[in-house]
C-alpha cells in the first residue's frame, strides 16, 4: 500500500461550503466504519470541517469496503 491517503477530490474545484460559503480545500480525512478507519483526502471546508464525500466513491469504493468488512 501506498504511504500517500487515496485522493477522492471532485473534478471542478470550484465546490463551495453550503455553512460557510468558503472554497473547500484538499483534507486528509479519517473515514471509520465499524471499527477499522482509512485516511483518504477528500475536500473539506477549512472554517467548519464539513467534508465531500464524491457519490461515485460513497456508492462505489466505500460500499466495496463495507462488503468486504462485513464478511469477514
Amino acid at each position: 500500500m501506498s504511504d500517500e491517503d487515496p485522493s477522492y477530490l471532485p473534478d471542478e474545484p470550484a465546490w463551495t461550503c453550503a455553512n460557510c460559503d468558503v472554497h473547500l480545500e484538499p483534507r486528509s480525512v479519517d473515514v471509520a466504519y465499524l471499527g477499522s478507519a482509512f485516511p483518504v483526502e477528500l475536500a473539506a471546508c477549512p472554517s467548519c470541517g464539513l467534508v465531500l464525500v464524491p457519490e461515485d466513491l460513497a456508492l462505489g469504493r466505500m460500499l466495496d469496503v463495507e462488503q468486504q468488512l462485513e464478511d469477514k
